[in-house]
């Protein structure tokens, strides 16, 4: 139950986040806008409009869990609300967790608000959707829950603007982890070959829940390879969430 009110409390006051909204108006923008590139290519317009669409929720979806996650905890803290909340009999790592469920929960209705936008706009334009489109939706949404959870622990242990470049970062090179283990052979033996290894490794491969290319091509995808890819995502999420819960017990404040 208390975990149940600090995430109940937490989507609302994340839904008043002006940042929020300003970030929606750009998605609402680029979605509709992705209509002037299809038709440059044509016959292609509908493919295009659904890649675009799909970025547009995984980008701006990010954003927003950066944004708001990563000064959830500080907020608390600047405004010296987290001493009332620590007053009471509730453990750290309740509020870790009632914390990012909250955020979670404002995610799930953004995350739903943009694939009914874009599934209407695909249908008005005469387009289709397949189960692909849906489900490239569902891992978009699992990989929020991967980058909320680590900026969950970077709002436990850093200032906001510090957590946001880290998990920025982090966002980017985890999208194009492949690049760090196919090395050039110019890079054998260096220094640098061992970080970059290393970095892949412990990065999370955020492309493993991209489907978007199938799903603008209307290509099917295994059940299988969802369910391998929401178990991969839930084990760092899982782990990240330990960590943060860890770094927030032994936080002084």
């Amino acid at each position: 139950m208390r975990i149940l009110a600090i995430a109940q409390n937490t989507f609302r006051e994340s839904i008043r986040d002006k940042v929020l909204y300003v970030l929606l108006f750009f998605a609402a923008v680029t979605i509709f806008g992705s209509k002037a590139l299809g038709w440059i290519s044509i016959g292609q317009d509908i493919k295009i409009v659904k890649d675009i669409a799909l970025g547009a929720t995984s980008i701006f979806g990010i954003l927003i869990a950066i944004f708001v996650g990563t000064s959830l905890i500080y907020k608390e803290i600047d405004k010296r609300t987290l001493y009332t909340i620590l007053s009471q009999p509730m453990h750290r790592y309740e509020f870790v967790v009632g914390k990012y469920l909250g955020l979670m929960a404002l995610l799930a209705v953004v995350t739903a608000i943009m694939a009914a936008v874009s599934s209407v706009y695909i249908l008005l334009l005469g387009g289709s959707l397949t189960t692909t489109y849906f489900l490239a939706i569902l891992l978009i949404y699992w990989k929020l829950m991967l980058i909320t959870a680590f900026a969950i622990l970077l709002s436990a242990m850093t200032s906001p603007i510090l957590g946001a470049i880290i998990v920025f970062s982090v966002a980017v090179f985890g999208h194009a982890t492949e690049v760090f283990r196919d090395l050039p052979p110019q890079f054998d033996g260096t220094f640098a070959k061992s970080m970059l290894e290393a970095a892949y490794y412990v990065i999370p491969n955020l492309s493993n829940f991209d489907i978007a290319r199938e799903a603008a091509n209307d290509v099917a995808v295994s059940g299988a390879y969802v369910v391998w890819a929401m178990s991969y995502g839930l084990m760092y999420t899982v782990m990240l969430l330990i960590l943060a819960a860890l770094a927030f017990q032994e936080k002084d404040v």
